[in-house]
């Protein structure tokens, strides 16, 4: 808990930090929040064991006003089961990945199931929007809003790619192990009962 509290704080600070740079105008002022953002990165390293370059690529790289990013996820069913991709490591998540700067929503959740699973897919309906740092772990350095969306399969076959091995469809209480700082089990369940409900509202938490 402590070290999520301290997590926390230098999220805020590089945030702070950047928003200042972004709109600073004063040379000493940009000045000093350089040296606070290269100071949240240095306490990030030392608190996490990462390579300072890592920390600083992942935590302090960009420019602006910062957001949290996207990341998207498509739950697809078949004969009630759902459809599952298996990365490199041997767990599991639902197929989704970053939203890319060209791409809207719906048209990256296309794609990114293309590339994973091999399917072209529609795009039904919102599940949920989420925030990562309330039902993921562990904590990232970045904020993550997940959007989960409900689609249906419309063709394809799943191909080896360069980032999933393997897919297969799962019965809700025949789970395989799962990338948790992916996809949990609660989302999956989640998945289930907006697949289940005609009438399911979008969850924003």
């Amino acid at each position: 808990m402590q070290e999520k509290k301290w997590l926390d704080w230098l999220i805020r600070l590089q945030s702070l930090a950047q928003a200042g740079l972004a709109y600073g105008k004063d040379k000493y002022d940009i000045e000093r929040f350089e040296e606070i953002r290269d100071l949240s990165v240095q306490m990030l390293t030392a608190l996490s064991d990462l390579p300072a370059q890592k920390v600083e690529n992942l935590f302090a790289s960009e420019t602006g006003y910062q957001t949290p990013k996207i990341d998207t996820r498509a739950a697809i069913f078949k004969e009630n089961k759902i459809l599952l991709v298996q990365e490199a490591n041997g767990t599991w998540a639902l197929p989704g990945g970053w939203c890319d700067v060209d791409q809207s929503v719906k048209e990256n959740i296309i794609k990114e199931v293309k590339e994973e699973a091999g399917l072209n897919v529609v795009l039904d309906k919102v599940i949920a929007v989420q925030d990562r740092d309330k039902h993921n772990q562990p904590p990232y350095a970045y904020k993550i809003c997940k959007i989960f969306s409900l689609c249906h399969a419309t063709g394809g076959a799943f191909t080896k790619n360069l980032e999933t091995i393997a897919s297969d469809y799962f019965e809700r209480d025949q789970l395989p192990t799962l990338a948790q700082a992916k996809t949990n089990e609660d989302q999956i369940q989640m998945c289930f009962a907006a697949y289940e409900n005609d009438d399911w509202k979008t969850v924003i938490d």
